[in-house]
C-alpha cells in the first residue's frame, strides 16, 4: 500500500517455547488511527517492542515510511519519527509538570552543549519556542492548571495523558499509544479521544493498543484483531464488530 506510514510483513517471534508473535502482517495508512486489539496474551505489546526494536524479530520486515527499520538502533527509529509510549505512565520524579513535557524536545533540540551551557541567543530563543509549544499541548488537553505541580503528584489519569503530551513534543509522525486509556475515568477517556481526534488532524500517524472498546470503536478508522500471536480480522470498526471470529476470539 503506497500510503502506509508502517508496513509489517511476516512478523514472527518465540520466547521459549512460546511464539508471541506469529507471521504478523498489516499496514497503518498515514494520517489515519489505526487501533490493535485482542485478548490479554495475544502479543499486542510484544509487536509495539518488535517495530521499535526494543525485542528483535526472528523473522519479518518492517518498513516505516518507506524505510527498512527492524535492524535498527532504538533511538534510530525514535530520529526517524516513530516515538511510543508504554502501557504504565512514566513521569520524571523532581520535576514539574511542564519539565515532564519539554523532556520531549531532546530528540529536536538543536543546540549543542557548548551552546547550551553558554546560553547562546539561538538557545534561548528555541528554548522560548518549545516552552510555548508545551504550554500550547497543556492547554489543549487541560493540564496547563498543573503545569507546576511536580508530575509524580498527578492522579494517574492525568500521568497518562502527560506521557502522550511528552511523546507530542518529539514531534512524532508516527505515534504507537499503548492502552492509553487503561485507568481512565469516562471524562478522561473522552478527553483522550478528542486528543487523539486532533492528533489525526496534525497529520499524525497512530497506532494504538487498547482494551477499551468504546474507544476504539470510536477513534480508530481501521481495526487489526491478534489472537495468540496472529492477525485473524482486519477492518473497519463496523466490520470487526460483526466478524464471527471476532466476536467468538474477543468481542463476544
Amino acid at each position: 500500500m503506497s500510503n502506509a506510514s508502517l508496513r509489517v510483513r511476516g512478523l514472527s517471534r518465540s520466547f521459549g517455547g512460546l511464539r508471541a508473535a506469529n507471521d504478523v502482517s498489516f499496514d497503518v495508512v498515514r494520517g489515519t488511527i489505526t487501533a490493535l486489539i485482542g485478548p490479554n496474551g495475544a502479543g499486542k505489546t510484544t509487536l509495539f517492542n518488535l517495530i521499535t526494536n526494543l525485542f528483535s524479530a526472528d523473522t519479518g520486515e518492517i518498513e516505516f515510511e518507506g524505510r527498512r527499520i527492524d535492524k535498527m538502533q532504538p533511538g534510530r527509529i525514535a530520529d526517524l519519527g516513530l516515538i511510543r509510549t508504554f502501557q504504565t505512565a512514566r513521569v520524571f520524579p523532581g520535576m514539574t509538570v511542564l519539565e515532564n513535557v519539554m523532556v520531549g524536545r531532546s530528540r529536536i533540540s538543536k543546540c549543542g552543549l557548548l551552546q547550551q551551557a553558554l546560553w547562546s541567543s539561538d538557545c534561548r530563543r528555541a528554548e522560548r519556542d518549545l516552552t510555548q509549544r508545551a504550554d500550547a499541548l497543556l492547554a489543549l488537553t487541560g493540564l496547563t492548571r498543573f503545569r507546576d505541580t511536580h508530575a509524580v503528584e498527578l492522579p494517574m489519569g492525568a500521568q497518562k495523558m502527560l506521557e502522550i503530551l511528552r511523546a507530542l513534543m518529539a514531534q512524532p509522525k508516527l505515534l504507537l499509544l499503548d492502552e492509553p486509556a487503561a485507568g481512565l475515568n469516562d471524562t478522561e477517556t473522552s478527553e483522550l479521544a478528542s486528543l487523539m481526534f486532533a492528533i489525526r488532524a496534525s497529520d499524525i500517524t497512530v497506532l494504538i493498543v487498547e482494551h477499551n472498546m468504546g474507544l476504539v470503536m470510536g477513534v480508530a478508522d481501521r481495526v487489526v484483531v491478534l489472537e495468540t500471536g496472529a492477525v485473524i480480522a482486519t477492518g473497519t470498526p463496523a466490520e470487526i464488530q460483526t466478524n464471527d471470529r471476532v466476536i467468538k476470539a474477543y468481542l463476544g
